[in-house]
């Protein structure tokens, strides 16, 4: 499948470009950047062209992969998407459900293959682990604590002017939904409430009953940074294990589950929707945060 990306940024390189350079059924075709002299070094690393303008990109390619923003990604990602791309997108899908809905829809309507890179769930122990949680069932209760520290030393993404604006909610809140969402189910409505250094807390009630807990930031302490998911209920108490911080492989298996959709195989689960899903969470959680009040969850579809 020949891909096009779309981005240049930390995560291009770190993810993106090697893992669509050494896959052996794709072919990085090209590389569009906002700044074109990056977009140049970045395809001269790859052997992939540098292009100057996004159309002729998405003329040349079958699919895209994003790693932009969110609010630069989700109009490009529709726009690739009615041109009949697959994608590979980014999380978080957009900053608006509506915005993301209308992704959704689009490859619904031209029958495409999507899928959106939620790194740690694309890792084996955690994939196996959400899948047996899910089909055990009977939890009532669960909890992500996610405290990033990237705005000290030299941490790439610290410079990440989206991320300085937006914070925890909408960097680390996907990863932290991805895990809930398929064992506790569908969110119904949210509370929220932010404190100093981006600290962001979050009550979800799932249509289960159960309610989860999520506690983000990506300024915290140094000595306080942590990453835990617990679910409790009739089962006991499970922990996620711990998986290695490998992007490259992870988004390896990305592409493989994109590529066998788009043979026909079955939609992979976390694709668009469940991007879209994701997105319409964290936008009620935002406007929790700011209004003080319990938010319902909009609904994708």
């Amino acid at each position: 499948m020949r891909f096009g990306l779309f981005g240049t940024g930390p995560w291009a390189h770190q993810a993106h470009a090697p893992a669509l350079a050494e896959h052996p059924d794709v072919e990085l075709v090209g590389v569009w950047g906002r700044n074109p002299d990056k977009a140049a070094e970045l395809a001269g690393q790859f052997d992939a062209q540098p292009y100057a303008e996004i159309d002729a990109l998405l003329a040349d390619v079958d699919a895209v992969a994003i790693a932009l923003p969110p609010d630069v990604q989700a109009p490009l990602a529709l726009r690739a998407a009615r041109a009949g791309k697959h994608l590979l997108l980014d999380k978080p899908v957009a900053f608006t459900a509506a915005e993301a809905d209308e992704i959704a829809a689009a490859v619904a309507e031209r029958d495409l293959a999507s899928i959106v890179f939620f790194t740690r769930r694309l890792m084996p122990p955690v994939a196996g682990f959400v899948a047996e949680a899910a089909a055990t069932g009977g939890w009532r209760e669960g909890r992500v604590d996610h405290l990033g520290s990237i705005f000290v030393g030299d941490n790439p993404f610290g410079q990440s002017p989206w991320r300085k604006e937006s914070g925890g909610l909408w960097d680390v809140g996907p990863h932290a939904l991805a895990m809930l969402l398929p064992v506790l189910g569908p969110a119904v409505e949210v509370a929220g409430m932010a404190g100093p250094h981006d600290m962001t807390h979050v009550l979800v009630r799932h249509e289960s009953g159960a309610i989860s807990t999520l506690n983000l930031t990506v300024d915290a302490a140094p000595a306080s940074e942590r990453e835990e998911t617990i679910i409790a209920g009739e089962a006991g108490v499970r922990a996620v294990p711990a998986a290695e911080w490998a992007p490259t492989e992870a988004l390896g298996r990305a592409i493989d589950k994109l590529l066998a959709a788009a043979a026909g195989g079955p939609a992979p689960e976390l694709d668009v929707r469940f991007g879209a899903e994701v997105t319409a969470v964290l936008e009620a959680a935002q406007q929790a945060v700011t209004s003080g009040r319990t938010v319902p969850v909009r609904r994708v579809g």
